[in-house]
């Protein structure tokens, strides 16, 4: 073979290798792509135990963690190992119930909070092979399962341990400190497990309180082993690949990093309950297939649990349930695997929506008014109309009415008890969408008018919080139009990443024309200081209506006390705090203007910090300092007349937390032109932070606003 001819060839394979490089999915869309997935909670002590001890139910907590609830000594609670021989375990057939239910994974704990190890480890007898009499490794019988029936693998791992001696005095929340030893401890046992099971497709790490750096390691261990696996956002730190909600929860918005919901069969526990009351399977069926729903409509993984008995067994009822979303599943699967979240910027009272290029379907989780669907701002002429997996067709008609279009469903269509039916759209021309929040003829952009960009962020479990990682707008312009940069100190010096219809501009806000604002900050009369609280709970949201508070009535509620007046709290000045970690305290300031207009106000906080001006929220965020001194600046938009000024201060970690409201803040924006062209109108634009410590990190870029200057 002559040179010139090797040359052509390795060229070509170099290119076929780079186009198959290139269309390869990312563990990121692969994970993304699974929509659904069993978790198990299986420990062969809990399992066993079942929910009982001493023959009687323990009726607190989940059953899983019996030892801690039951006050059990670590002796006596490991000697149950011995009574375990699961004689009905058989890790093909917990793959095909998965398979059969419609899930694409397997999720199982390897370590719960008990310690005890459902793998062989070297670093622990501790363990199903070498403390019970059934000496086989369950782990890697189920991951080889996976492997024989084509689901993805996972698995979850307790980062704290109650029986390993040197770990923390564990404390009600399981939110604590992990020792040095026990950090090395963690990543020997990290490290087994992605290099001992094959393929991982996730890592559920859970609790624990780990520092920044503890977070990075064992997140480096596994990118590092299976570079294919996701990491939970449970590890802390914002180190984790993907969110994770609370059990349970379906968010009512939109998020904009992977994430998924974990859920189990039943609320109240996720080991096995031996005296678990059941109800109804189509009951229950119908609310986790919901759960699911609402789940995959807005763009997560639903992650659904089952707790085998300590002999192996699935529980009749759980199968049962799963099966019966199985079947649901086989007939609508088109409207759940491969889509993305509801397309439209609004949820539906008559229930959800799933999308596919040329494709949307609607998830009837209520029978619609007048069985009338208005979809708003769908301009795309539907080419089809059909109900999935009917056994016989039903005529649709849609009509268009303005800028919506009207799904029109049959008289006599009235689905069954529940039946969640789902309508299949279809368009020749691809989904065309003209937002509910299209900004017309925008002058500016800001925080006031833009749709956020949410993800979770925090440092440990009781320090979750809703971030707002960027913002989001359409909107057109009149004619073309220059555009301008308006920032304050409080952003000066960062780098931000501006979108306009996906084309990205990299831009440092570092050389801004000065600019004082047109205020009179000398004619604000500031009223005294109220406190509320403490409450026990984090930084997201608010115990009560925060709408004209009257301080001298209770609040929340009408149990609850009325504010406490301090008079020897001052603005410009640091107020030192007594709380106890892991509490929220309410400060009520009254701001009366002359006029209305925007100020710049100070704010110091030891730890998280949310801010409300007359009762809507201005901005939200913990401390991933974990305690250092922090200081915001806001541009408060204050209305003529009295406007009530609302903080809520969270301490996480701060051992002498401390507050503040500062007045005397330079009243100075900048103004920083942009070197860039609108493109074809509406424009859908993005900001965040250029390079930003995780993607789940708050943007902290309050008072930046794009102005549009049209000609």
């Amino acid at each position: 073979m002559n040179r010139k001819r090797t040359i052509v060839i390795l060229l070509s394979l170099v290119l076929l290798l780079n186009g198959a490089l290139a269309q390869a999915p990312t563990a990121k869309t692969e994970w993304q792509d699974q929509k659904y997935s069993m978790f198990i909670h299986w420990g062969a002590i809990y399992s066993t135990l079942g929910g009982v001890w001493e023959g009687k139910p323990v009726t607190r907590g989940y059953s899983e963690q019996i030892q801690s609830h039951a006050g059990i000594y670590s002796d006596v609670y490991a000697a149950v190992a011995k009574r375990f021989n699961p004689a009905n375990w058989n890790a093909d057939s917990i793959v095909l119930l998965a398979k059969a239910a419609g899930m694409k994974s397997v999720v199982m704990t390897s370590k719960h909070h008990d310690g005890f190890c459902m793998f062989h480890s070297a670093y622990t007898d501790y363990n199903v092979v070498d403390a019970t009499p059934f000496k086989r490794d369950v782990l890697k019988e189920l991951s080889e399962a996976c492997r024989r029936h084509g689901l993805k693998f996972g698995m979850y791992f307790s980062l704290i341990d109650w029986h390993f001696p040197q770990a923390y005095p564990i404390s009600s929340s399981n939110s604590d400190p992990i020792t040095p030893e026990h950090h090395e401890f963690n990543k020997k046992q990290v490290t087994e497990l992605m290099t001992n099971y094959g393929p991982v497709s996730e890592i559920w790490f859970d609790m624990g309180s780990l520092t920044e750096q503890q977070s990075r390691d064992l997140a480096d261990i596994v990118h590092r082993l299976q570079p294919g696996c996701m990491v939970s956002g449970r590890l802390g730190n914002d180190a984790g690949d993907f969110c994770v909600m609370g059990d349970n929860q379906y968010p009512d918005y939109k998020i904009a990093s992977p994430w998924q919901t974990p859920a189990s069969v039943y609320d109240e526990t996720w080991g096995y309950r031996s005296w678990q009351k059941h109800g109804p399977v189509a009951d229950k069926a119908h609310e986790k297939l919901i759960g699911l729903i609402k789940v995959v409509s807005r763009g997560g993984n639903y992650l659904l649990n089952i707790g085998p008995r300590g002999d192996g067994s699935v529980v009749d009822f759980e199968r049962d349930v799963l099966l019966a979303n199985g079947q649901w599943l086989q007939q609508n699967g088109e409207a759940i695997y491969g889509t993305t979240a509801n397309p439209f910027d609004t949820t539906f009272s008559w229930g959800e929506v799933t999308a596919k290029p040329g494709k949307l379907y609607l998830h009837l989780l209520s029978k619609p008014g007048n069985n009338r669907i208005i979809l708003p701002g769908l301009t795309s002429t539907v080419s089809k109309a059909a109900v999935l997996g009917g056994s016989k067709a039903i005529k649709i008609k849609t009509s268009k009415q303005g800028n919506n279009t009207i799904v029109q469903l049959p008289v006599d269509f009235n689905p069954a008890d529940k039946e969640i039916p789902v309508v299949a759209l279809s368009f020749n021309q691809g989904v065309q969408i003209t937002p509910l929040h299209l900004i017309r003829n925008a002058a500016v952009l800001n925080r006031f008018n833009a749709v956020p960009l949410y993800s979770f962020s925090g440092s440990d479990y009781e320090s979750y919080y809703r971030s707002q990682v960027g913002n989001s707008w359409t909107f057109t312009a009149a004619g073309s139009a220059d555009l301008q940069l308006r920032y304050s100190e409080e952003e000066k010096g960062k780098t931000i990443r501006l979108s306009l219809n996906g084309q990205s501009h990299e831009i440092a806000l570092n050389n801004g024309k000065v600019s004082t604002l047109d205020n009179h900050p000398e004619s604000l009369a500031w009223g005294p200081m109220y406190s509320s609280g403490p409450y026990w709970s984090g930084i997201d949201g608010a115990h009560g209506d925060l709408h004209n508070i009257d301080p001298s009535r209770p609040w929340p509620d009408a149990g609850g006390s009325t504010w406490t007046r301090h008079d020897d709290w001052k603005n410009d000045a640091l107020i030192p705090l007594s709380d106890d970690r892991t509490s929220a305290l309410y400060i009520l300031q009254e701001i009366t203007a002359p006029e209305a207009g925007d100020y710049l106000v100070g704010f110091t906080s030891g730890d998280g910090i949310a801010v409300f001006l007359n009762g809507e929220e201005q901005i939200v965020h913990n401390n991933p300092e974990r305690g250092e001194t922090q200081r915001e600046v806001l541009l408060l938009p204050l209305k003529a007349g009295k406007n009530q000024l609302v903080v809520k201060y969270y301490n996480r970690f701060a051992k002498a937390p401390v507050v503040g409201i500062n007045r005397n803040i330079p009243q100075v924006m900048y103004t920083q032109p942009l070197s860039v062209n609108l493109p074809a109108q509406p424009v859908k634009a993005e900001l965040r932070e250029a390079r930003p410590v995780s993607p789940h990190r708050n943007l902290r870029m309050p008072n930046l606003a794009v102005l549009i200057d049209s000609k």
